[in-house]
């Protein structure tokens, strides 16, 4: 495992704890470059993070703050926002405030770029990594996949069940596993997500006509209701206008058509529930893909991820 962990992995490990210790352990870490994380409990009128480290306090300076705002090729936000959030940062050096007490000088900008070179820099298409969900916008979230370097998960991309916003699959703040899909024209890594939950045989594997199951309504069209069973599998039921994206169902499957990749369903009841998101079930969590395929094998239509031609 990488060292270069999205932030708030590393802040309750007991070496993380143990650095934050004493005086004396935060002059090793110091000494060694080690990477510590703490909450930030203030952003001054300066933008500059004020942290508290239980021996003493810390500052990183604004220009310290994250990649680019020197440059201002980032925006001030990305710091105010830490707000009582975990950082990342190494200690470069010790001061004395007004009052004479020691303060430690930090940068988190120092270990995002030893994070994009040495970790970041060296992913392919194909790898899959750690990365925890930031914030959402309607056309995909954005996650942290070291350091606090954000990446784009474009909504197409979550999963093979179509949602109408990230937030019916994701929460701020929830750990998920994503697989590298390319660079934008920027050098900036773009992920994918659905690769990850499952191929169609293997998600209806879980299934079996005769069964009553659970499911929520995604789409609503004239000739029929398509009715997520998991992320990554869908079925059609007949049509019924009254219903509405989001709604909780428990539907009968009539069969599953393998070489045609399709689900017969029957809607037995339908209600509005809370919009929750529904568990992942991941069935890969580490390494490498060339290429995934979703379909099987018997079905004409072949759905699949070549991640080999973005090398």
């Amino acid at each position: 495992m990488t060292e270069f962990q999205p932030e708030g992995k590393i802040i309750d490990t007991a070496a993380n704890k143990a650095a934050l210790a004493s005086v004396a352990s935060l002059q090793e870490a110091y000494r060694s470059g080690t990477v510590l994380e703490a909450r930030a409990a203030v952003c001054s009128a300066k933008h500059d993070l004020i942290l508290d480290l239980g021996p003493m306090r810390a500052i990183i300076p604004r220009t310290e703050g994250a990649i680019g705002i020197e440059s201002g090729e980032t925006r001030d936000i990305a710091i105010i926002s830490r707000v009582n959030k975990p950082v990342c940062f190494r200690i470069t050096g010790f001061e004395h405030d007004r009052s004479g007490k020691l303060t430690a000088i930090c940068s988190r900008r120092a270990v995002q770029e030893d994070c994009a070179q040495n970790y970041l820099d060296t992913l392919l298409p194909g790898d899959i990594i750690p990365a925890v969900v930031t914030h959402m916008e309607n056309f995909g979230c954005f996650a942290d996949i070291g350091c606090g370097i954000s990446s784009l998960l474009p909504i197409d991309n979550i999963s093979v069940s179509r949602i109408s916003h990230p937030s019916d699959r994701f929460k701020g703040g929830q750990s998920i596993f994503a697989v590298v899909s390319g660079r934008d024209e920027g050098g900036r890594i773009c992920l994918s997500h659905k690769e990850l939950l499952g191929t169609w045989e293997e998600n209806a594997a879980g299934f079996a006509p005769g069964e009553t199951v659970a499911g929520t309504i995604r789409s609503v069209e004239d000739y029929g209701v398509f009715v997520e069973l998991t992320p990554n599998l869908a079925g059609l039921a007949e049509p019924c206008p009254t219903l509405r994206p989001g709604d909780a169902a428990s539907v009968y499957i009539k069969s599953l058509i393998p070489e045609k990749m399709k689900i017969k369903l029957i809607i037995v009841d339908a209600f509005e529930a809370e919009n929750a998101p529904s568990p992942l079930c991941y069935y890969v969590t580490e390494g490498h893909i060339d290429r995934w395929q979703y379909s099987p094998e018997c079905c004409r239509k072949n759905i699949f991820t070549d991640f080999s031609e973005s090398q």
